[in-house]
């Protein structure tokens, strides 16, 4: 049988069923409504590039998209720049937290554009006027990646906004060095909006198969980003995107992915298909316990690991 034929009849709900009983990590407190979530959520889903979508019970549980927004920033600033975004972030794995106050010696660029300081700079490159006409932009992007009209939580931009001294350190960093040309609060309050946008197991996941198929969304069949776009995204995800564990994702997962500190993880497998795994407590390096397990689990039964047995 096929990994998509496979992928149509997983039992997702049998596969969440096991991964609860995982008692590990803990949530996220930076901002209020981090530390209020419900660490018992669990919500799954697959989108194929032939369109089947297979959800598991609450993957229509909604959470902030926190840092899983990332590579679709880097997508809406490749796409808006031309591609000199790639000019201006660097792509290589740092072995740092996401947060860490540092840039590139001798460029004052961000290291990539997974940690804190690329999103800061990407969410600055895409088209915008201002603070109002990057926060559409964003928010009209994300939505084609997803399909459906999005929505954020303003009281999380609030938080994140007025609690976020860390990528306000950042930004004035990058203002220091030349890097970043807007303000350092509007660069901040661009990206708060962004981390705050609402989405739920299934809407991540769709976002993810968008970009595994190129760049078209298998939903609606719209093509989002060129496909060059797409396969620079998937790569930057492969070597940065679970931070100072990316290596050992790989190795264990073997599929591209974006971790958040709001317990979701969204997997690209290049012409497969994109997944999500939702659920708030969080190891060391800031990925969900349980979506890891479950990403390693669908990884080994799938036949998903980009250097697994059907590379043979």
């Amino acid at each position: 049988m096929s990994r998509l034929a496979e992928a149509r009849t997983y039992d997702l709900d049998a596969l969440r069923d096991r991964v609860l009983a995982e008692p590990g990590g803990s949530v996220n407190e930076s901002i209020p409504q981090l530390a209020a979530a419900d660490p018992d959520l669990c919500g799954l889903a697959l989108v194929l590039a032939d369109g089947t979508v297979r959800t598991s019970a609450r993957a229509d549980a909604a959470v902030s998209v926190q840092s899983a927004v990332k590579p679709f920033l880097f997508a809406l600033a490749l796409l808006d720049t031309g591609g000199r975004a790639l000019d201006e972030i660097g792509i290589e794995p740092t072995g740092e937290a996401f947060d860490a106050i540092k840039l590139e010696t001798g460029t004052g660029r961000p290291p990539n554009p997974m940690v804190n300081a690329g999103a800061l700079l990407t969410a600055a490159l895409v088209d915008g006027g201002d603070v109002d006409g990057r926060d559409e932009r964003i928010l009209c992007g994300l939505s084609a990646f997803a399909g459906q009209e999005l929505e954020v939580d303003e009281d999380v931009a609030r938080s994140e906004h007025l609690l976020g001294d860390r990528n306000h350190a950042l930004a004035h960093l990058m203002r220091a060095e030349g890097t970043l040309a807007v303000s350092a609060d509007d660069a901040v309050a661009v990206y708060a909006r962004a981390c705050a946008v609402l989405v739920d197991a299934r809407t991540l996941a769709v976002m993810g198969a968008t970009l595994a198929c190129g760049g078209v969304n298998p939903i609606t069949g719209r093509r989002v980003v060129p496909t060059e776009v797409a396969r620079d995204v998937v790569s930057v995800m492969a070597t940065c995107g679970v931070y100072d564990g990316s290596g050992r994702w790989m190795r264990s997962v073997g599929v591209p992915a974006k971790s958040s500190v709001s317990g979701g993880i969204v997997l690209s497998a290049p012409g497969l298909l994109g997944g999500a795994v939702l659920s708030p407590p969080l190891d060391e390096q800031g990925t969900s316990v349980r979506g890891r397990i479950a990403c390693e689990t669908l990884s080994a039964d799938l036949d998903l690991h980009v250097f697994g047995s059907h590379a043979a």
